[in-house]
């Protein structure tokens, strides 16, 4: 009898496996597997043909710690997130906003959200690139029409051959591709927000900035929550604009940690392995310290 008992609590244990079997193994192969193989790889010494020389112990992070650009890189990196995610969710929130009134045009302008979306990050990236070219760039020669040119630079202006105009330049086209996944998933958590709420602050004379402060936000922050974290981790491990556009140069005044990690594979693979450890771990403590100050867990009352 006890047999049978133990028996049938193994089954009922076991009953989800068959719906949740696949998901495990995907997220085994699909994440866990590259995780432990990129931790693996940062203790090895790699050709820069990938054949593996043997064991390298912490001399990849060694050498890694000890790059002249480092401290820059990872610096720069967290400006990077910071400024493109604030952006983002900022300009969102106000999209947000706007899209959820109604007003002539508002599906066609909704629809029009999506293009930056739909399209190609590196196609974005590479029109932006032309379009800021020093001789022909449409940016450049409007600048150039708006007398603006001069107070740039001058005729031979390179916004992206310079730092102080670069980074600048490279946050805006990554708040521009940002910005309609953001808009929408904030668009979602305003359809869930109910209209009685809104009527009786307004029976109660609330004003339309104390609704928005003490009800809209409130109410939002599930949905804020989740935008702002998928883009945290989107941003840091952002690729395509900035080596479409820049390559990281000058120098590497414009590269961040993926773009550092990446030049590094060039010429040790060991070395570029313990950046990706160490890009993995910065995530890690990024989405962490986020959940930590939102309070994600915390009711909202």
């Amino acid at each position: 009898m006890q047999q049978t008992s133990t028996l049938k609590r193994v089954i009922r244990a076991l009953s989800p496996l068959p719906w949740i079997g696949p998901a495990v193994v995907l997220i085994g192969v699909v994440v866990v597997w590259p995780v432990v193989t990129m931790i693996q790889s940062s203790f090895l010494k790699i050709s820069r043909f990938g054949v593996t020389q043997g064991s390298n112990g912490l001399d990849n992070y060694t050498k890694l710690f000890d790059e002249p650009d480092f401290g820059g890189v990872m610096f720069r990196s967290l400006v990077w997130v910071v400024a493109v995610v604030t952006l983002t969710v900022l300009i969102s929130l106000a999209l947000a906003q706007l899209f959820n009134q109604r007003f002539p045009g508002r599906r066609i302008a909704r629809w029009a959200m999506i293009a930056p979306w739909a399209a190609s990050v590196l196609m974005t990236a590479i029109i932006f690139k032309w379009m800021l070219d020093p001789e022909v760039g449409l940016i450049n020669m409007i600048l150039h029409d708006l007398g603006l040119l001069d107070a740039l630079g001058g005729v031979d202006a390179d916004p992206l051959g310079r730092a102080s105009t670069a980074m600048p330049w490279l946050v805006a086209v990554a708040v521009f591709v940002s910005l309609p996944f953001t808009t929408y998933a904030l668009l979602a958590g305003l359809a869930t927000i109910p209209v009685d709420v809104y009527e009786a602050a307004r029976m109660d004379g609330a004003s339309r900035p104390r609704i928005y402060w003490s009800i809209t936000l409130p109410l939002l922050r599930p949905a804020l929550t989740v935008a702002t974290l998928i883009n945290v981790m989107n941003v840091f491990n952002s690729f395509p604009i900035i080596w479409a556009m820049t390559h990281g140069q000058p120098g590497y005044s414009t590269a961040t940690s993926t773009i550092f990690m990446y030049i590094l594979k060039g010429t040790d693979i060991g070395e570029s392995a313990a950046m990706s450890v160490v890009n993995f771990g910065m995530v890690i403590v990024l989405v962490a310290i986020f959940l930590r100050v939102s309070k994600w867990k915390t009711e909202v009352s």
